[in-house]
């Protein structure tokens, strides 16, 4: 049954604006969209938009309330410089599914009218209320996707039916709710569950929008865990005529930001594996699609693009074969009262930026079996695909020059890649904290002595597997020195935070090596062997002792002799320490 609606009073409502905030992607600042929201709300009355929409609501108002603030929308977006390049991001009252249809067939006259392609729209569900609780979900979702419009979840982790919407239906973005950004770049948990969350949704073939970003901080922790594009204040707060709105991407703290910026090897493996195949668009006649494949009979897909070349999935030979070789198929597939388009036979297919790496590309490969391929955005715009094949070269051709440089035993970048990190990062003039973290096991050599080397590579190995383990997320960088030498660097993040990592790192190394140990050397909790010079000596269970040298946000490094020098002073004093751990700043520009 539709929404119950009254003769729009528009006087009562005159005073309600539409401000725009902008939407960028994370890897280059580019602005991508505008979110839609009503303003004005506090002059007719209402504390808040939402306190709108809920008198709106009551009285029979909403559906009249929400195509005007459409109109409005629309009007200010249609006279944008760059609006042909950019999206309108409408949030959509799930309370007005059931009047959908004919909200979205007035928008189409309005966009029709502005010369404004439905491509250019994109209608966020908002998850104030349980949008699956309206049958007329699924029909409306349908239709939408078949006028070509794109579709967001609004609110993300923080509603209903979100996860349902994502599983059930085919959405364009995903957008993280700010609870779970606040903090982000300081709480372990909100990034796993933002990582998570990019995880799925690439595999899914939408793309993750970060709300509410406040912080530099909170920027760069979005971007680090493969966040596609951020909003929020630290961006631009809503305003009313955003053609006068200047980015401040100095603000930005990192340098990835700047075209200048130099290539990773991930960045250039991938570059060179993706192939820019022939694309169709989801409205195109159904013949191109047979045209492409008489002219490469060799190719079993093609991309599908929408009209402002974002990927929509991909379109597959076998998917039409039905219609191909039965009697009548092809002019069947033509007959505009069959209405059959591009868009019925097409399949999602994962997304990924340009700027992922090759193993998150090859976790996504893993986790999506029946995937032809991957497809890859460059400012969020179709860049080609990587195929399966494609991708195996990528990672074969990285894992050889990675091994160049890699200790056989644990697999870990050895010292070359360790000074190069070093030097990268302290000579930085960034606006993120650094640590150089070195770990040095307590008592291994007399360990190593009792119980020989294949015993002793095991405890090597095991501290290996345990930092990969603690360090799963964020922007951090693994090494191992040589012997039971190990190195952390890690970028971004407390003193409080790493020191909470580190100690479960020690705890865990500490537990688990004693089980190397024979039963009743561990019930007696020491060995007895050999110092260096040879004086018969009493060595308790293995730990691993750790020292951090911190760069604070600013300093910068140019002479690395002089962190060297520091190192060796707070290896000792963590080995001589109780807790094992010991930190030391350098506040100062050297």
């Amino acid at each position: 049954m539709a929404v119950g609606r009254h003769a729009f009073d528009a006087s009562r409502w005159t005073l309600i604006e539409t401000a725009f905030q902008p939407i960028i992607d994370i890897n280059t600042g580019n602005v991508f969209g505008y979110e839609a929201l009503m303003r004005g709300h506090d002059k007719v009355g209402f504390s808040d938009p939402l306190a709108a929409l809920d008198e709106a609501e009551s009285t029979g108002q909403l559906f009249g309330l929400e195509q005007m603030m459409e109109r409005l929308a629309l009007g200010a977006f249609a006279a944008l410089p760059n609006r042909a390049q950019a999206t309108l991001f409408l949030n959509l009252d799930a309370r007005l599914i059931p009047d959908g249809l004919l909200l979205v067939e007035g928008l189409l006259e309005l966009l029709k009218a502005r010369g404004v392609l439905p491509s250019s729209v994109c209608f966020e569900f908002s998850e104030r209320f349980d949008n699956s609780a309206y049958p007329q979900l699924a029909a409306l979702i349908s239709y939408m996707r078949k006028c070509g419009f794109k579709l967001a979840i609004d609110d993300f982790g923080v509603g209903h039916s979100e996860m349902r919407l994502l599983c059930d239906h085919v959405v364009d973005y995903v957008k993280i709710d700010r609870h779970f950004i606040s903090d982000a770049d300081r709480t372990l948990r909100k990034r796993h569950f933002v990582k998570s969350v990019v995880t799925m949704a690439h595999m899914l073939g939408a793309r993750v929008i970060a709300e509410g970003i406040e912080t530099e901080e909170e920027l760069a922790a979005c971007r680090d865990l493969g966040v596609d594009m951020a909003q929020g204040w630290l961006i631009a707060r809503p305003m009313a005529d955003v053609s006068r709105w200047q980015p401040r991407l100095e603000n930005f703290p990192d340098s990835r930001l700047s075209p200048a910026a130099p290539q990773s090897l991930d960045d250039i493996l991938i570059r060179k594996q993706i192939e820019v195949l022939p694309t169709v668009y989801e409205n195109d006649p159904i013949d191109t699609v047979f045209e492409l494949f008489r002219r490469n009979p060799r190719q079993a897909y093609f991309p599908v693009l929408n009209a402002n070349n974002e990927p929509r999935g991909v379109i597959h030979e076998y998917s039409l074969k039905s219609y191909i070789y039965q009697p009548f198929g092809r002019d069947l597939l033509k007959n505009k009262a069959y209405e059959r388009t591009i868009s019925h036979f097409m399949e999602p297919t994962p997304v990924v930026s340009i700027t992922s790496t090759v193993d998150d590309l090859m976790g996504i490969f893993a986790d999506v079996a029946d995937a032809s391929c991957l497809v890859v955005v460059e400012d969020m715009r179709y860049a080609g695909v990587v195929s399966a094949a494609s991708l195996v070269k990528a990672m074969t051709e990285k894992q050889l020059k990675t091994a160049q440089d890699q200790n056989p035993l644990t697999g870990l970048p050895g010292n070359h890649a360790i000074r190069a990190f070093m030097n990268t990062a302290a000579a930085s003039k960034g606006d993120d904290v650094r640590y150089f973290c070195y770990c040095d096991f307590d008592a291994f050599k007399p360990f190593n002595d009792a119980y020989g080397f294949h015993i002793g590579d095991h405890a090597i190995s095991l501290f290996a597997a345990l930092m990969r383990r603690h360090f799963l997320l964020g922007n951090h960088f693994l090494g191992h020195v040589g012997g039971d030498d190990f190195f952390v660097g890690v970028i971004g993040g407390t003193r409080d935070e790493l020191t909470e990592t580190l100690d479960r790192l020690r705890a865990d190394f500490s537990d688990d090596v004693a089980a190397l140990y024979p039963s009743d050397d561990r019930a007696r909790g020491y060995i007895t062997g050999h110092d260096r010079s040879g004086v018969k000596t009493i060595f308790p269970l293995m730990r691993c002792s750790i020292g951090v040298v911190e760069l604070p946000a600013g300093t910068v490094v140019d002479e690395m002799g002089s962190v060297s020098t520091r190192i060796a002073g707070l290896k000792t004093k963590a080995k001589e320490s109780r807790v094992g751990l010991v930190f030391e700043q350098l506040s100062e520009t050297i």
